[in-house]
């Protein structure tokens, strides 16, 4: 069975970066003054932040049918008989649905793995995914496994600015209000627990007290070095490396890296964001 494996921008890889490994991509979208841009295509994350700096009010939504439907008929046209995907999570996008219609619409077959998330642990899904393809799993083997790194998984964001989300609606009015006046910082967590939906995990003073709150929650989560663990920022380099000295000193051992938090979340945390993803990479 010939298989094409496909994500999303939410990866963070755009669509040339990821066709070096054989994976398909198509971009979700960026929104401002009623217009609709493709994630990583038209703009970079780079240019998202810069966007955001000039106070743009920016959002985002899911790639459009078009270009799933015609990724998907050139796909079938080139001899491939499934698709299977690791998309954004189906808590922060539908996505998985749109892929799911087109599929049935084309007359492809089509898989997939809920990721609760996105960014990095996406990427590293889809990438397995078709390693593990290659040598010689079968899909429903695959699933297991992606399940298994998917449920090790945890994402914490830190947002420096809460009247992102709650435009976005992912405050209420009034908790974004009192954040702002009382200097609270919340603590928000996207995993498997959640399904993929931004939760409140605690809520402190300051962004140093958040940063310690959440390591000291990893060390009961994180019990061996083979874990990923992702500082990603939203343009603010010099707080993310202070947040990754402390993580080095928790977790030596572990694989460590800083990024620039993808586009489709940054919108919606605001700039200054501090976010860490880590998970349980495969032996």
């Amino acid at each position: 069975m010939k298989i094409a494996f496909v994500t999303d921008s939410g990866c963070g890889k755009t669509i040339e970066e990821l066709q070096q490994d054989g994976i398909y991509s198509v971009p979700l979208q960026v929104s401002y003054d009623n217009k609709n841009f493709q994630d990583l295509v038209d703009l970079s994350i780079d240019d998202v932040y810069k966007l955001m700096e000039e106070g743009k009010m920016l959002s985002t939504s899911l790639p459009s049918l078009g270009k799933i439907e015609e990724l998907f008929t050139a796909l079938k046209e080139q001899g491939y008989d499934m698709i299977f995907a690791v998309p954004i999570c189906s808590g922060l996008s539908g996505t998985i649905n749109a892929m799911q219609l087109s599929a049935e619409t084309i007359g492809i077959a089509f898989d997939y793995v809920d990721c609760y998330v996105t960014a990095v642990v996406q990427e590293y899904m889809i990438k397995q995914a078709k390693r593990l393809f290659e040598e010689g799993k079968s899909i429903d083997e695959i699933k297991v496994i992606l399940n298994d790194i998917a449920a090790s998984t945890n994402t914490v964001l830190l947002p420096n600015d809460l009247q992102h989300l709650k435009r976005g609606g992912r405050l209420t009015p009034l908790a974004a209000t009192l954040g702002g006046l009382l200097k609270i910082k919340p603590i928000l967590k996207i995993n498997k627990e959640t399904n993929g939906r931004i939760d409140v995990m605690d809520k402190v003073r300051t962004m140093h007290k958040a940063m310690d709150v959440v390591i000291n929650n990893m060390k009961n989560e994180i019990k061996d070095d083979h874990y990923m663990i992702t500082v990603a920022h939203a343009d603010d380099l010099e707080e993310a490396n202070y947040y990754m000295d402390k993580v080095k000193a928790a977790f030596p051992n572990a694989t460590h890296q800083i990024i620039k938090l993808v586009s489709v979340v940054g919108v919606h945390t605001g700039r200054g964001c501090q976010a860490i993803q880590y998970f349980k990479m495969l032996p």
